[in-house]
């Protein structure tokens, strides 16, 4: 366990990636957005007004993904960490610094309800389909929202590392493939009706159980392409 704290420490050397950085893109996201709803005319402002600006630091968590393999895995490797130490300890510190955020979301959805949408009745972090679960739901889905885009990141830079550009690629292919199959599948089964009604019924904790999943089996994944993967 010392050990894969000393990964997590290591991973915290350049604190500007995984403090610094996010924190820039939500405040700066945010602001842009109030800028905007500003500069509307009163006509436009009458109804609620929606953002996406919210999901910008979980996209960067896409990136981090990347980064947190590709930077400090030659590194470790020079100092004799084993893999599956750098894999718990660098997959620990995000799932921390995930449940934070996912935390600072929610408290930021609060602070949107009781201020009626930042004084422009808008909507960035309490997004209605979001906000009418309870509080734990609320962070969940955030949480494995955000472990999910770190997984589907980290995933690739694990491929990358054990196969290069061309294994990068070939999974990158594999996927289109696989996408066009599902999608000509429901259409030759002419399902896209029942496919609509599936995620328009699905409910937050649903998609969260299902992201969920999604992020055990990138790990695991991740997990075997590591322990063969080379500098």
């Amino acid at each position: 366990m010392s050990r894969v704290i000393k990964v997590a420490q290591m991973q915290l050397i350049n604190k500007w990636t995984f403090l610094g950085i996010p924190m820039v893109i939500l405040v700066g996201s945010t602001a842009i957005t109030f800028a905007i709803w500003a500069l509307l005319p009163a006509s436009a402002r009458q109804g609620t007004l929606y953002s996406g600006s919210g999901q910008a630091v979980m996209w960067y968590f896409l990136a981090l993904g990347i980064q947190s393999l590709t930077y400090t895995f030659p590194f470790s490797q020079a100092m004799s960490v084993s893999r599956k130490t750098f894999y718990l300890g660098t997959l620990g510190l995000f799932a921390v610094f995930a449940l934070g955020y996912a935390v600072l979301y929610y408290v930021l959805g609060l602070l949107e309800q009781t201020t009626g949408g930042w004084g422009f009745n808008g909507q960035i972090f309490a997004l209605d389909w979001i906000a009418e679960n309870n509080g734990a739901i609320q962070i969940l889905f955030y949480f494995v929202a955000m472990v999910l885009l770190f997984m589907i990141g980290f995933w690739a830079a694990t491929v990358y590392m054990r196969w290069k550009a061309t294994g990068l690629l070939i999974a990158g292919i594999g996927f289109a493939v696989l996408v066009l199959g599902l999608v000509g599948l429901a259409t030759l089964n002419n399902a896209w009706p029942q496919v609509g009604a599936w995620f328009a019924g699905m409910q937050v904790l649903g998609l969260s159980i299902v992201f969920g999943c999604l992020c055990v089996v990138l790990a695991g994944g991740s997990y075997l392409t590591l322990r063969r993967a080379t500098v």
